[in-house]
């Protein structure tokens, strides 16, 4: 099976240097803000708590410190636990405080599959911001839990990207899209969006045709579509965290508006 060759937010942008970042509404701080890791631009997926603290979704890949074909999390390097994350909306920058790439690393972890897909990060929210998050996905409201069982072939999917490259144009951020096939022993599902993800989408999440939140987007790929997008499994990544960190009780905060599997209503805002 053809493995994807390219993380989406390996590097940061340089054309989007040209571009001013996007600000979320009113200042909020929602899945989909816009996320900066030592200059690499990223999007958030979905809002985390553990009861105390609030944490915002990125991909592992986004502190990477390699090359943009740098894909195994088990070999690639990436920033410490403790970089600062700028996130869109806060008026402090995050903290880096679960990657598990660098997980995997001190576990040595030897599965191949493992290795392969698992690509999820945590930033901390500094508590001055905490009361401006909202675990709200713009435009589709939700997200209605995490889906346990792995999303099937043909099922309709829904994202949040927000690359700098589109210059800010809200409109084209919602996207909806097709499961063509899976990977990596269910780690990973490739998708096919009538826009794909692009380098900037990094870590975006994706949800069913219920709004439980499926995965993130972590790879570019070229077949078996070309402009498809590989999608971490967002429950086993959150299992792999849960076992093998101090995070074992981090789990996903809901949305607080219904979700609605409206492609069209999401651009127009109705």
């Amino acid at each position: 099976m053809y493995r994807s060759i390219l993380r989406v937010g390996a590097l940061a942008l340089a054309a989007a240097a040209l571009i001013p970042a996007s600000a979320s509404a009113a200042g909020e701080i929602h899945p989909g803000v816009q996320t900066f890791t030592a200059g690499a631009q990223c999007t958030s997926n979905f809002v985390f708590s553990d009861g105390g603290t609030t944490y915002l979704g990125q991909a592992a890949h986004c502190s990477g410190t390699g090359a943009a074909t740098d894909t195994d999390g088990c070999t690639s390097a990436s920033l410490p636990i403790g970089t600062p994350v700028e996130v869109t909306g806060a008026s402090k920058p995050g903290t880096l405080v679960y990657n598990s790439w660098i997980t995997m690393q001190g576990k040595h972890e030897a599965d191949a599959n493992t290795c392969a897909f698992n690509d999820l990060a945590l930033v901390k929210i500094d508590p001055a911001d905490a009361g401006k998050v909202s675990p709200t996905v713009p435009g589709f409201g939700g997200p209605n839990g995490v889906a346990e069982a792995p999303t099937a072939l043909g099922s309709t999917v829904y994202s949040y990207g927000n690359s700098e490259l589109r210059g800010g144009v809200a409109q084209l951020s919602p996207k909806q899209g097709v499961v063509v096939q899976s990977e990596g022993g269910d780690w990973s599902r490739t998708l096919y969006t009538v826009t794909p993800g692009i380098p900037g989408d990094s870590g975006s999440g994706f949800m069913d045709g219920s709004g439980h939140a499926v995965g993130i987007l972590s790879t570019l790929q070229v077949a078996p579509t070309p402009g498809s997008n590989g999608v971490g499994d967002l429950a086993r990544e959150l299992a792999y965290m849960r076992a093998n960190s101090s995070f074992s009780g981090v789990n996903l905060v809901n949305g607080t508006k219904p979700f609605k599997a409206d492609l069209v209503g999401a651009i127009t805002g109705q």
